[in-house]
């Protein structure tokens, strides 16, 4: 049988997922529970099988079907591409009967009165990428929707239970896929949880737990129920790229759909908020796909902003700088690959923050993250909560998009970076609004 063009490789060992056949969830490297390497499984495409658009359809997920290893599995096993399309349009329908509507390319565009009031010129400027009216009001249920698509082409009768760790969107998000496949979900909130999402999840049919912190226990005590559950046969449907690495390709169809929407028009920056890291390393991870295929000619410079109440992300990096002062590139990312620990380790103390949803304890998917920002000569930032509330009003104000504190904490970022110098006047600047006020 021809090798396919997609196929699922560990990014710490180099460990390949073997076909649905021989292994039907392939989501974690079996390595991962041994050692200090950073083994998160990566979705490795041959850039000259792939077709990066196919066709118009407004659904991310025909249109940029080819760019998913669910569509090569499928095809594998012997499935049409009108029976994948099939299957997409009529999980999208089963989506839109729960959430009033499906999966369609948001908007991306110059938002000119921001970019004037942030001192842009004519030839610069902050573009916008609009995911608030997405499913779920976020850009969560894109990474999910690529794991659930996998789901539905590998599985026969077996459909074990779902299980994810989440303080917001990314739960509403999950209750909201699973509602639609008609599948049990088990969420794992924080104490803090808003009590809006928790009714909005119970009504779902999700089934919910909140998880205490113990003081004695590093790390998310979300986290770590959710891995209790996944030991106990639940299956990981969740936005950390290290608890299932096909969360990222979902998540890189709003990195193709800007690029598709930029058309020849390219980007120097584009400023991302981070919390687990998921939607960060799936941009990151697109974009530079692309450019290697001769998608886009410029590769912009990544940006990632984190808050001061946890930015395990920005310590990491720093410590990434530290060491390359004495030592190569190449040496220093692979220590950071086989010692994940010395770089990345949980917050110590309880987070707090405006932005509540980036405020994850450890950024799961650093790696991706720290390795696209090195390469385009990018930063790792932390705002203060002043601007954070500045940006969320201006951003409000002036785009007249419904986002939230977290969703607009990237714009944070771009404004600091603009007052640091960084970002000039003329230069093409992208932020992702994910979140919608609720």
């Amino acid at each position: 049988m021809k090798p396919t063009a997609s196929t699922l490789v560990c990014a710490g060992c180099g460990w390949t997922a073997p076909s649905p056949e021989e292994m039907r969830y392939p989501f974690r490297c079996p390595k991962a529970v041994r050692g200090e390497a950073d083994h998160v499984l990566t979705r490795k495409l041959d850039p000259f099988r792939v077709e990066f658009v196919r066709g118009d359809d407004p659904n991310p997920f025909i249109r940029h079907r080819q760019m998913l290893h669910s569509w090569h599995m499928a095809r594998r096993r012997g499935l049409t591409d009108e029976a994948y399309v099939d299957l997409v349009r009529r999980l999208d329908a089963a989506v839109a009967v729960v959430d009033g509507h499906g999966f369609r390319t948001t908007p991306f565009g110059r938002g000119d009165g921001l970019s004037d009031r942030l001192g842009f010129e004519s030839t610069g400027g902050v573009w916008v990428k609009d995911e608030t009216g997405n499913v779920a009001g976020s850009h969560k249920a894109r990474h999910l929707m690529g794991i659930l698509l996998y789901l539905e082409v590998v599985e026969r009768r077996e459909r074990p239970p779902l299980a994810i760790a989440s303080c917001g969107n990314a739960a509403l998000a999950a209750a909201v896929l699973a509602r639609a496949a008609e599948r049990p979900l088990r969420v794992f909130v924080p104490t803090d949880a808003e009590e809006v999402i928790v009714a909005r999840l119970v009504a779902l049919g999700a089934e919910v737990t909140v998880c205490h912190r113990d003081p004695l226990i590093p790390g998310d005590p979300c986290l770590h129920r959710f891995h209790s559950a996944r030991e106990n046969g639940a299956l990981p449907f969740c936005c950390q790229g290290s608890e299932n690495g096909l969360t990222i390709e979902g998540g890189e169809t709003l990195a193709d759909e800007m690029i598709t929407q930029l058309g020849p028009t390219g980007l120097d920056h584009v400023v991302i908020q981070v919390g687990g890291g998921a939607l960060a390393s799936a941009v990151i991870q697109a974009f530079r796909f692309a450019h290697r295929a001769g998608w886009v000619s410029q590769l912009p410079r990544f940006h990632t902003v984190q808050t001061q109440g946890a930015w395990p992300l920005k310590r990491a990096w720093d410590a990434v700088q530290e060491q390359l002062r004495v030592s190569g590139e190449v040496a220093v990312l692979e220590r950071a690959t086989k010692h994940r620990a010395e770089f990345m380790r949980p917050w110590e103390e309880t987070p707090h923050s405006v932005a509540h949803g980036i405020l994850d304890d450890e950024t799961y998917d650093w790696l991706a993250v720290v390795k696209g920002m090195q390469a385009s000569r990018g930063s790792a930032i932390v705002v203060d909560e002043a601007l954070l509330r500045e940006a969320n009003a201006l951003g409000r104000e002036a785009t007249g998009v419904p986002v939230c504190h977290t969703g607009s904490a990237g714009l944070a970022g771009l404004m600091q970076l603009r007052r640091d110098g960084v970002i000039k006047p003329a230069e093409r600047a992208a932020v992702i609004f994910s979140g919608v006020q609720r």
